[in-house]
């Protein structure tokens, strides 16, 4: 498996998971993205995209990173087309690390959609800030190695049927949730996090590390 992080432009905190999520991984930044790589300590081998948000004051060894340019007015985002670069270079697996957050809500409901489609099509995908991480959810069953109280919802991107929730505080069994249902919002981990799903799309949002309340 060749595994890609892709740094994109919103929020990231750097934890001990994400770290290991990363190891070991190729690099690609976004854009603005770059900036992650200070941040998690390392450097990308391509930088992606039109330039236009670059961080200040960078370092001469990510100011250096090889560059991919593109035009501003252009069909994809920034992401997509340093997605389009991994696989370009052998990508089968996906960490989009900075998926979430920052000042473009479009992007981010972008990034979800997206990792669904790239799952679909065979792709392990892997969205984080490191404070949430989302995985698309397939149909069949897939378990979770998440720590008891863990907070975590279920995002429906369709109507969904034969989903089985288990070691929840709430678990569900076999059962059908309308597009748009709050009904898979604000579960816990209680056990060993299992999520079957018989026909939909969904994704698992998940709050290894919760940030502090303000």
């Amino acid at each position: 498996m060749s595994t890609f992080t892709i740094l994109l432009g919103g929020d990231l905190i750097r934890t001990p998971r994400l770290d290991r999520q990363v190891e070991g991984s190729r690099v690609i930044a976004a854009d603005a993205g770059i900036g992650h790589a200070r941040l998690l300590g390392l450097v990308p081998e391509l930088w992606v995209g039109d330039f236009d948000s670059v961080p200040a004051n960078l370092p001469d060894d990510l100011a250096a990173v090889p560059r991919r340019t593109f035009p501003a007015e252009k069909d994809k985002t920034d992401g997509e087309l340093a997605i389009a670069a991994a696989f370009e270079r052998g990508a089968t697996s996906l960490v989009l690390a900075g998926a979430f957050g920052g000042k473009r809500a479009d992007h981010a409901f972008l990034h979800l959609a997206l990792g669904l489609r790239l799952a679909e099509a065979g792709t392990e995908v892997l969205l984080t800030s490191g404070a949430q991480e989302a995985v698309p959810l397939l149909h069949g069953t897939a378990g979770f190695d998440y720590a008891d109280g863990t907070l975590f919802s279920v995002l429906g991107f369709s109507e969904l049927a034969g989903l089985t929730v288990t070691g929840a505080k709430w678990p569900l069994n076999h059962v059908k949730v309308a597009f748009g249902s709050s009904l898979t919002i604000s579960n816990e981990v209680k056990g060993r996090l299992g999520i079957a799903l018989d026909h939909g799309r969904a994704m698992l949002l998940a709050h290894p590390y919760p940030l502090p309340e303000s």
